[in-house]
């Protein structure tokens, strides 16, 4: 570890809290194998600001295995440095929805032609490999990146049926990101998409349909689908 890494691991161990730490689980479902301190979200970020985009000091901070070291690492790496090859690498360690979603939303879906990883991460078995997928395609769409979306629904749609609560609710949030996009072709499409699932006699499916159709609603100013 290099003396800046190792400087960084301090400053996270300094703001650590049991209280935090120990409800991670518990309240918010985060639950890992790394090393963890028990560092608010908040206070990761205020560390990680003036540490500016640093793509060598991000591979160092996600070498930590701590919690915290990796959400810094998220934060701080240069998107124009970051391979498809380290994105994968990484995935294959995310082991909780927190890592997961934070590195699809602060850092994959910047780097360049991250769509592709959509559909080979949605064809996982793991579940966090699966959510994965979904959570990119949901921040591609919600930060307005360029990606199949048409082809996106469909993989939706193939996995509608997995029970497994993170790769429900990651199939749910890039629904609901896709019908939120301003063109009305897809807008139209998820909705189309959604009202099937609701509709179907699988209960994930259908509970996938009919939250993304609450959703919609909520969003088009028409109240509460039911």
């Amino acid at each position: 570890m290099t003396a800046r890494a190792a400087a960084v691991l301090a400053a996270l161990e300094a703001e650590g809290s049991a209280k935090v730490r120990d409800a991670m689980g518990p309240r918010y479902g985060i639950v890992t194998a790394d090393r963890v301190f028990g560092v608010p979200m908040a206070r990761i970020q205020a560390i990680a600001r003036p540490l500016g985009k640093d793509h060598d000091l991000a591979a160092a901070m996600w070498g930590t295995r701590v919690y915290e070291g990796r959400m810094i690492a998220f934060l701080i790496d240069d998107p124009a440095r970051v391979t498809h090859a380290q994105m994968d690498a990484w995935r294959a360690g995310f082991d909780n929805w927190a890592v997961t979603d934070t590195a699809c939303f602060k850092l994959f879906d910047k780097v360049d032609g991250a769509a592709a990883m959509v559909e080979p991460w949605t064809r996982l078995n793991d579940e966090m490999g699966r959510r994965a997928g979904f959570a990119l395609l949901a921040c591609l769409a919600l930060h307005g990146k360029p990606a199949d979306y048409p082809r996106g629904l469909a993989l939706i749609e193939g996995a509608a049926s997995d029970e497994r609560n993170f790769v429900k609710k990651g199939a749910n949030w890039a629904l609901r990101a896709i019908g939120g996009k301003k063109d009305p072709a897809l807008r139209a499409a998820a909705r189309e998409l959604a009202a099937k699932l609701a509709a179907s006699d699988d209960r994930t499916a259908r509970w996938n349909g009919k939250d993304a159709l609450r959703a919609f609603a909520k969003a088009d100013g028409k109240g509460t689908a039911r």
